[in-house]
C-alpha cells in the first residue's frame, strides 16, 4: 500500500529551525519527485518546495529561499525539508506528496501530485 508519513513537526520559536521528514512506501521512491506543501487555515495549499527523482533539480517558493532545503536519501526511502530562520508565517500544517509523473523534474503546482501525506502540524510563535 502506497504512503507518506510526515513527521518533524512542533512547536518553535521565531527564529529557530525544525527538520521535517516523509517517509515513503509502497513505492519506489528514486522513480518520483516529491513536493512538499503547506496550509495554513483556509482553503489554499502552498507549494513550499519539491525535489526531482535523483536529487539534482529542486525549486523553492520565494517566501522560503534561502531558509528552506529540501533534500533526499532515497537509500532511506525518506525526504527532508530542513526550515531555518522560522516565522510566525510559516506556521501550517506541512504536507509531503508524490509528483504523478516518473523520473521528472518537479513543479509546484498541485494538481502535479498525485498521492498525499495526512500532515504534520508546525507552529512557529513566542
Amino acid at each position: 500500500q502506497l504512503q507518506l508519513v510526515e513527521s518533524g513537526g512542533g512547536l518553535v520559536q521565531p527564529g529557530g529551525s525544525l527538520r521535517l521528514s516523509c517517509a515513503a512506501s509502497g513505492f519506489t521512491l528514486d522513480s518520483y519527485a516529491i513536493g512538499w506543501f503547506r496550509q495554513a487555515p483556509g482553503p489554499e495549499r502552498e507549494g513550499v518546495s519539491c525535489i526531482s527523482s535523483r536529487g539534482g533539480s529542486r525549486t523553492y517558493a520565494d517566501s522560503v529561499k534561502g531558509r528552506f532545503t529540501i533534500s533526499r536519501d532515497n537509500a532511506k526511502n525518506t525526504v527532508y525539508l530542513q526550515m531555518n530562520s522560522l516565522k510566525p508565517e510559516d506556521t501550517a500544517v506541512y504536507y509531503c506528496a508524490r509528483y504523478r509523473f516518473r523520473n521528472s523534474v518537479c513543479y509546484l503546482g498541485r494538481n502535479n501530485y498525485d498521492y498525499w501525506g495526512q500532515g504534520t502540524q508546525v507552529t512557529v510563535s513566542s
